[in-house]
């Protein structure tokens, strides 16, 4: 019997909290970016996406494309909140959980759904119950793969919930645009339409012929593709380990890219779920891994490892940006992930100590936590504590 898999996906989560904070903000073009010409689009509403405002674009052009678009900062802390209560939510509904990224999961609900009649009207209750207690909204897709159930919540935003059967891959996904399917990278995509390729149908039905030069272009993930397309592929949810040995988070891009600058704005994003996973987990770690994957689908990591143990999200952020700086600016991305690794025990760590040791190794995080917290609202790096300050340096 095939598994019912789900796919639950927050609808434009970051701006969303935004508007959870600040009600007026509703029904209005907001994104979360940093200003600057370095500064990238997080995410968006829906109502600044009407303008061309998109995720991974530089806030200059988002504000060319959208003048009157609300520039927020990120609250990140309130977000990782958010995030943990919208995971609690789900695991009232099944324990097998696995969490994709701070705003998104894939779910076996092979078990929470039997004997149920109404099946739509079960995961439709759940969304609602879902914004009655928490305000988020999202996106729902049920099907039998975690390819066709990320494909189905894609398939309507806001608030959509969408069932793909087997017999129903066709009818749903054959006519859409061959950008819009999960694992096309945007450069990848107008390649194929060189070839005649305009939707996920004709992309099949080139496979299906085994047409050379549809072939050469997808390389390795031609037959990942087909599979994913006849309704096979990863059904299995990959829970966290009760102990884990390392904690990571990856993630795929919207879209092929050596723009190091679209990149960035992932980096920060993933130190700050590992980080927030690590504390959560009383874990800290000496060790940060940078894993890449590159639009050949082969990956590539690189790892280093500090003196001292940490999980706080700049030194973890700051690690990885300088990992993927030496070692793969070069590369066009389509999947990048930070995991920290050689992890120990908060509470071992203390016992390690003497009690005035441990005491001041608290409060020097808390003052490290502030200090990163001003200078990232300042944008510049001007406070330091005491004992990071160079006795050379001009006070």
């Amino acid at each position: 019997m095939a598994r019912v898999i789900v796919h639950i996906d927050l609808n434009a989560f970051f701006v969303r909290c935004e508007e959870i904070k600040n009600p007026a903000l509703e029904n209005k073009p907001v994104a979360v970016g940093r200003e600057g010409r370095a500064g990238i689009v997080s995410t968006c509403s829906y109502e600044a996406r009407k303008f061309g405002v998109c995720s991974g674009m530089p806030t200059f052009k988002a504000k060319s494309l959208c003048p009157q678009l609300i520039l927020m900062p990120g609250d990140y802390r309130f977000y990782s909140v958010m995030s943990k209560t919208f995971f609690k939510f789900i695991r009232r509904y099944t324990k097998f959980v696995e969490v994709a990224s701070v705003d998104e999961c894939f779910a076996d609900f092979t078990e929470a759904i039997k004997g149920q009649k109404d099946v739509v009207g079960f995961f439709r209750q759940m969304q609602l119950d879902l914004y009655k207690e928490t305000q988020l909204k999202c996106s729902i897709g049920v099907s039998i793969t975690k390819f066709l159930a990320k494909m189905a919540s894609d398939f309507k935003k806001p608030m959509g919930l969408t069932i793909i059967r087997k017999s129903e891959i066709k009818k749903y996904l054959f006519p859409l645009k061959i950008e819009a399917m999960y694992g096309i990278g945007k450069k990848t995509a107008p390649r194929l339409r060189s070839l005649g390729i305009n939707t996920i149908g004709d992309l099949y039905d080139r496979i299906v012929k085994q047409e050379k030069q549809t072939i050469e272009l997808l390389g390795k993930s031609e037959g990942v593709i087909r599979d994913w397309l006849e309704g096979r592929g990863s059904d299995e949810i990959e829970l966290e380990r009760d102990d884990p040995k390392s904690i990571g988070n990856s993630t795929t891009l919207p879209y092929d890219t050596d723009d190091y600058l679209v990149i960035d704005k992932y980096l920060v994003d993933l130190a700050q779920e590992v980080s927030f996973r690590a504390k959560k987990e009383d874990k800290l770690g000496y060790t940060v891994q940078i894993v890449v994957k590159d639009q050949g689908f082969k990956s590539h990591n690189k790892s280093h490892t500090l003196e001292n143990p940490f999980n706080d999200w700049n030194t973890i952020y700051q690690q990885a940006k300088q990992l993927f700086q030496t070692n793969f600016n070069s590369l066009t991305v389509r999947l990048v992930g930070i995991t920290l690794q050689n992890l120990i025990d908060l509470k071992e760590m203390a016992v390690q100590m003497s009690l005035f040791d441990y005491e001041k190794y608290e409060e020097e995080s808390t003052t490290k936590l502030l200090i990163n917290e001003i200078n990232r609202s300042l944008k510049k790096p001007l406070l330091k504590r005491a004992s990071e300050v160079d006795k050379n340096e001009h006070r």
